[in-house]
């Protein structure tokens, strides 16, 4: 590589880097509390908990779990249900004034009772604000864009540091830190060390969480493309007034997928179905297949499968890269890497800061670009 081209890297790493370093530190320090999202609010005391029954205690009908949520609020309207995958004692029912109230009441609801646990309080809280810096910094979709765009950046600047760390390190052991060159060079050399250890990690969470920034538009295409061709027979009719079983719909649901678990309802209106379905999101039993969902839609009325289908790839690869991104899928050693690696990204991006602050000492750009000319020097003609 020429003395040029290694220029013309540099400018491309210093400057991806420096656009998005300060985002990327957020990140970082926001998203390590939420890989310990369910410790942290057992430890605070927020994490509510079903009371211990006989093994085999049998689960309530759906219909009395939503009817209890309606007995608390009995002018809001059902919106979603859901269940955690590894926690089926417990019902998570969604409440607002409309199908897409944001300022909607979540109710947990024992399963086997179908009696009101609490009201698990999320915005407000600290787990609640890390979730809005990391997610979309309070701007909803806009936030998302915009650190979906500092993901990229960050991509960008991890390969331009690849590509600048073979002419840079050619004389170097790996791992090497030169101590007696003086504090600004050993903080490169532990910038370079790290960066590189820590770079597939980056690489997959960076990439995974631009992917993520994209889930609101994704969405939106798929309901305009395939839930409108499967809501297509409906089109035109009237709202139903009277809504069916929903404990009728989920047995039709179930026996449509054996081997599926529930992951969520849709209520109709809300966005993930029709006015006139309840959307029924089945899921599977393994680690990978658990985050990947198939749609159920089941008329609201008489409480039969209209259609139902997978997802496309472009939403399954939204889901797979959820779990790769926060590093939720392998239990307690999984989250302790994720942590780790989290905390040394922490200091990569610190000491990248520091080095450019510091840049009036001679620049890892200049250091490459006479590596790279030395070695060309060195090819005989």
């Amino acid at each position: 590589m020429t003395p040029i081209a290694v220029r013309r890297w540099a400018w491309i790493h210093k400057w991806s880097s420096l656009v998005c370093t300060v985002f990327m530190l957020l990140l970082c320090v926001t998203g390590l509390p939420l890989i310990y999202h369910h410790e942290i609010d057992h430890a605070l005391g927020n994490a509510i908990e079903a009371p211990q029954m006989a093994a085999g205690t049998p689960m309530a009908s759906l219909d009395k779990v939503i009817a209890a949520g309606k007995a608390l609020y009995p002018d809001k309207m059902a919106m979603y249900l859901s269940q955690e995958a590894d926690d089926p004692k417990i019902w998570f029912l969604t409440m607002g004034d409309n199908p897409t109230d944001e300022k909607f009441k979540s109710i947990a609801v024992d399963a086997r009772t179908a009696k009101v646990l609490g009201e698990p309080s999320f915005e407000g809280s600290f787990l609640g604000v890390m979730f809005h810096l990391h997610v979309d910094l309070y701007a909803g979709l806009w936030g998302k864009l915009f650190l979906g765009l500092m993901g990229l950046l960050l991509v960008m600047a991890i390969i331009s540091g690849v590509v600048l760390y073979a002419p840079f390190m050619r004389k170097l052991d790996f791992g090497e830190v030169r101590r007696e060159r003086g504090p600004r060079v050993k903080w490169l050399d532990l910038h370079n060390m790290l960066g590189i250890v820590t770079l597939t990690w980056a690489l997959v969470v960076g990439a995974t969480g631009m992917i993520n920034t994209w889930a609101d538009l994704l969405l939106k295409y798929w309901q305009y493309t395939e839930m409108a061709e499967m809501v297509a027979p409906y089109k035109g009719l009237p709202p139903p007034t009277q809504l069916g079983s929903m404990q009728q719909s989920l047995e039709h649901a179930v026996a449509a997928e054996p081997g599926m678990k529930i992951g969520f309802v849709a209520f109709p209106g809300t966005p993930f179905t029709s006015p006139h379905h309840y959307g029924i999101f089945m899921r599977g039993n393994e680690a990978l297949t658990s985050r990947l969902y198939k749609p159920v839609l089941i008329d609201a009325q008489t409480t039969q499968i209209t259609d139902r289908r997978q997802l496309p790839w472009y939403l399954t690869g939204l889901l797979i890269s959820q779990p790769l991104h926060f590093g939720d899928y392998g239990g307690p050693w999984m989250q302790f890497l994720w942590a780790a690696l989290d905390v040394i990204t922490i200091f990569v991006l610190g000491s990248g800061l520091y080095l450019w602050l510091k840049r009036g000492a001679p620049a890892p750009a200049r250091a490459a670009a006479a590596a790279a000319k030395e070695e060309q020097q060195q090819v005989p003609a």
